[in-house]
């Protein structure tokens, strides 16, 4: 039977029984979902001593584990309408107390919501390093760690309202869609400003702001036809999670018995020769000793999962998810979670961090691979992330003088293996993010900079940018994670520097700027880069050229690597240009006849020619 939500609103009673109720999970839900089946976690000391009636709802099972502290109470919520229904807990055929659960209505047409696509760009940002908004939760009384600017691990301040305030600036970038780092409250006492050891599931951090706040920012996004992607966390939690001091149940997390930590090793998930204990491993180690790792092979723990990933999405009205450390999650568990997030959204796009060096195992992620179809197996994830890409941009723009196997080459051998992909345009194509090295760090010139925006605005796939690359910052990941996660200028008052405003940017954030915003603004409209086909042609003297095409449309860019002038020759190009008779450049505005011989292009320059 499908699975359903509801949701109940705690209400203090005045018989004493009711102070032993501490969480309701989840909090409330909503009519007219298609889960029918709603499992809800009541957790309280000695909860599990009541029986449990609701009048007027069918109640299908009710689940006590080990510790007494929890119940799990699963309802059919079919024909159920909003409102509130009441919840007795009854000792000795008596109520003790009531709780208050309430079904809320749901948005129209919200099954049907659209998600990020092909024509989108997606703009990565880490909360607390983007922009200050609101100077007032800096701190707060309910989170150790306090703010500290000072500490280029600590909380800085950067919040919900911050990202509010410059929707503007990254609409104007060309960004269509937004992925903030997670979110929801990481109590550690040190370090949690990444929030990817999350202590609360159901609660926005309120360094951040609240949960209302979070439903505001989706709210001011769409009215700039926007989207926000959620970075959703099936992995692990973290150690300060109100949980771990009270497990529902031993099996919750992986204990080995205690901690084992993951041999991070994905490629045994699909390996056919893998040992059992590198397997296991892998899957049921934790990533760090302070990240419990989830069970996803519970099944208490993969509905609990499951409902909040949909709670989420109707009640924040999100447009999409990226999931961390995705194929480190119980290999069935997390296809189960995936395939009931797009059962119900069957639009909802959701992009796995899948972080390998292999085409087909990357692949292998990807819903309806036919890699992993010779196991049996289909994640139903329709979107991973082109970490081999990455890896290309790793380098390539320092080897000008190319051999067999350097240069732009690697570029193109990239593309070979799209074969591999059961669905090409939905890659995620980066050329860094929040964990890796910063490219202009790597490359400390804007001239590389710009071919690397020329192609990830122009390849198949769904560009990704990192907050700052487009002003030209860098750091040097060797120094720490707080390198490459530093302050965006101008996002505190107290900035000197502002690269929000055109007026405030130095001249060098203003050429790194202005490019990207070109390229990506440009993108927006062109459906031959969205849905078209790709036709690429082998480097020569590390020119690359290729072509995004439809039946009637032709995009040709050219690519110069090198750190020469080079001449083009057209004839060679004839099977893409034969039905077209001239080109202009999206970048210079400089027009082509293609019946001439050749082009000339300058050193460590591109082109973008719409053909006509």
């Amino acid at each position: 039977m499908k699975q359903f939500i509801l949701i109940f609103t705690l209400v203090i009673s005045v018989n004493s029984f009711s102070q032993n109720l501490t969480h309701v999970e989840p909090p409330f839900w909503f009519e007219g979902m298609n889960h029918h089946e709603l499992e809800i976690m009541f957790h309280g000391k000695d909860i599990a001593q009541f029986q449990v009636e609701i009048p007027t709802v069918t109640i299908l099972e009710i689940k006590k584990t080990e510790n007494p502290n929890y119940i799990f109470i699963t309802i059919e919520t079919k024909n159920l309408e909003n409102g509130f229904y009441d919840v007795q807990f009854k000792k000795n055929k008596k109520i003790a107390f009531t709780q208050k659960y309430e079904l809320k209505e749901r948005r129209e047409n919200s099954a049907k919501r659209a998600s990020f696509t092909s024509a989108d760009v997606m703009y990565l940002l880490m909360p607390d390093r983007f922009a200050n908004g609101d100077y007032s939760n800096d701190s707060h009384k309910e989170t150790v760690e306090k703010m500290n600017r000072a500490f280029d691990g600590g909380r800085h301040g950067g919040d919900i309202q911050g990202i509010i305030n410059n929707l503007d600036y990254i609409k104007e970038l060309g960004a269509t869609a937004i992925w903030p780092t997670p979110m929801l409250e990481d109590n550690d006492s040190t370090y949690s400003y990444h929030t990817y050891g999350q202590s609360d599931v159901y609660k926005i951090d309120p360094r951040y702001g609240t949960n209302e706040d979070y439903k505001r920012l989706a709210s001011e996004m769409h009215k700039k036809d926007m989207k926000l992607v959620m970075d959703y966390v099936t992995n692990h939690w973290g150690a300060s999670h109100w949980m771990m001091k009270d497990l529902p149940t031993y099996s919750w997390i992986h204990q080995f018995p205690g901690y084992s930590q993951t041999n991070y090793r994905m490629s045994t998930q699909m390996d056919p020769n893998f040992a059992q204990i590198d397997y296991k491993n892998c899957m049921d180690g934790w990533f760090v000793k302070s990240m419990p790792d989830l069970n996803q092979s519970n099944p208490l723990v993969l509905n609990y999962l499951t409902q909040n990933a949909l709670w989420w999405i109707e009640f924040a009205d999100l447009d999409g998810f990226r999931v961390d450390t995705y194929s480190y999650n119980d290999k069935e568990g997390i296809a189960k979670w995936t395939k009931a997030i797009t059962d119900e959204y069957p639009n909802f796009n959701i992009v796995g961090e899948v972080w390998l060096h292999d085409q087909a195992q990357i692949s292998y992620w990807q819903k309806d691979s036919k890699i992993s179809a010779i196991q049996s197996y289909n994640t139903n994830l329709p979107s991973v992330m082109d970490f081999t890409l990455h890896d290309v941009f790793g380098n390539v723009f320092k080897e000008t003088n190319p051999n067999w196997s350097d240069g732009m080459i690697k570029v193109y051998d990239n593309f070979v293996n799209d074969f591999l992909y059961p669905d090409v345009n939905n890659l995620l194509l980066f050329i860094e993010n929040h964990d890796t090295q910063r490219f202009n760090e790597i490359y400390k010139n804007v001239a590389d900079f710009k071919l690397a925006m020329t192609l990830i605005g122009t390849v198949r796939g769904i560009p990704q940018l990192y907050y700052g690359t487009e002003i030209g910052m860098s750091g040097d990941k060797g120094k720490g994670d707080g390198a490459i996660r530093q302050d965006f200028p101008g996002g505190w008052k107290e900035d000197k520097n502002s690269a929000f405003s055109a007026s405030s940017r130095t001249d060098i954030q203003k050429e790194y700027f202005d490019f990207t915003k070109k390229v990506m603004t440009w993108r927006k409209s062109s459906k031959v880069v969205h849905e078209g086909k790709t036709k690429q042609y082998i480097p020569e003297n590390n020119v690359y050229v290729y072509f995004r095409y439809t039946e009637n449309e032709a995009v040709m860019v050219i690519v110069n690597n090198s750190d020469k002038n080079q001449s083009l020759t057209l004839n060679r190009l004839e099977e893409s240009t034969k039905n077209f008779t001239s080109g202009k450049d999206v970048l210079s505005e400089k027009v082509i006849n293609l019946k001439d011989k050749n082009i000339e292009v300058p050193a460590k320059t591109s082109f973008i020619f719409e053909l006509k």
